[in-house]
């Protein structure tokens, strides 16, 4: 009949729609490369050879602290120092952490999947959570589909054949990999809400005012557009579109103590916090200002003479209101 044609060419339609963007989400976090932090967050020659000949702790921090003076870093390990990798001989930026797996430090790793052989970090967390998203609505259909004759086997309605067990067989691998996935899945969901990694949930990252888990979380509007981009028809799609260069990220935290706060907002945009900060006001990509620019619970002072050429990165004091 037509009904019964309409109804199968709508299934067809549906399972390899949701078969091709199911292996198309899963190629591009498969073969899309972990992002690395680029040439500035590696110390020149003159820097790394005299860090080598250091031996106390101290004086290789004052190296590092002259190196990363004008670069866009705003967290430091648990003892406030500033954050090396002595494997890759860089400055780690901000969310970035080494894999011991792929011996790279990968920008806003997340974590190392062994089921898709690759870092999950800043280049392909889309693409991963959409190979979620489209493994999940896989396993639904297939069980959805299923389900009539999975019933129809408990209640002896199904003819009596090698067929049945098929049916048994594949109604509960759908089911088991849809519960699986969905936990997967909705962790991060939650993860992306918050703005935070996998690693940061379990180690949150430290700020110059102590360790703070939400220090990244600029509200759950902005942290999925963070990740998916402004554009909302790339969203459901597996292209890159995720906003800023993985380096640099905006911030709710104040950059100095809260008894300078309200001084620093009635004179000049302070040009340092102190003589001993390590970290300068943290440089924002125009991407990533773009999250802060119509939310006005936020309050940016910097210099405006820095906007003059094109193209400049601007120097901000992203502040929480209290």
């Amino acid at each position: 009949t037509i009904s019964s044609t309409a109804e199968k060419v709508v299934y067809l339609v549906v399972f390899h729609l949701s078969f091709v963007m199911f292996v198309w989400s899963y190629w591009k976090t498969i073969f899309t490369s972990p992002a690395s932090p680029s040439n500035e967050f590696c110390l020149s020659k003159a820097d790394k050879e005299q860090y080598e000949k250091e031996e106390r702790p101290e004086s290789q921090q004052e190296i590092l602290r002259r190196a990363a003076k004008d670069l866009p870093i705003y967290t430091t390990t648990a003892s406030r120092a500033i954050r090396y990798c002595d494997r890759c001989q860089l400055i780690k930026p901000d969310r970035c952490h080494h894999c011991s797996a792929c011996d790279i430090c990968v920008l806003k790793m997340d974590h190392h999947c062994p089921w898709v052989n690759n870092c999950v970090g800043f280049s392909n967390y889309k693409f991963f959570l959409l190979f979620l998203m489209y493994s999940l609505l896989y396993c639904l259909f297939v069980a959805a589909t299923v389900l009539q004759y999975f019933i129809k086997f408990w209640t002896n309605e199904l003819p009596d054949s090698h067929a049945k067990f098929h049916v048994l067989f594949l109604f509960f691998v759908a089911a088991m990999f849809f519960i699986s996935i969905l936990s997967l899945f909705s962790y991060h969901c939650w993860l992306v809400c918050k703005n935070r990694s996998t690693i940061e949930t379990f180690r949150a990252p430290t700020f110059r005012n102590g360790p703070d888990k939400n220090g990244f979380s600029l509200g759950c509007s902005k942290n999925l557009r963070e990740v998916f981009g402004d554009e909302k028809k790339y969203w459901l799609l597996p292209i890159f579109s995720s906003l800023g260069d993985g380096c640099n990220f905006p911030t709710r935290l104040v950059i100095m103590d809260p008894e300078q706060l309200a001084v620093s907002s009635q004179n000049e945009p302070a040009k340092s916090s102190g003589a001993n900060q390590s970290f300068p006001p943290r440089p924002l990509s125009e991407s990533q200002n773009r999250l802060l620019a119509s939310d006005s619970q936020w309050v940016e002072s910097g210099p405006e003479e820095e906007n003059v050429k094109s193209g400049a990165k601007k120097h901000i004091i992203v502040s929480l209101e209290s």
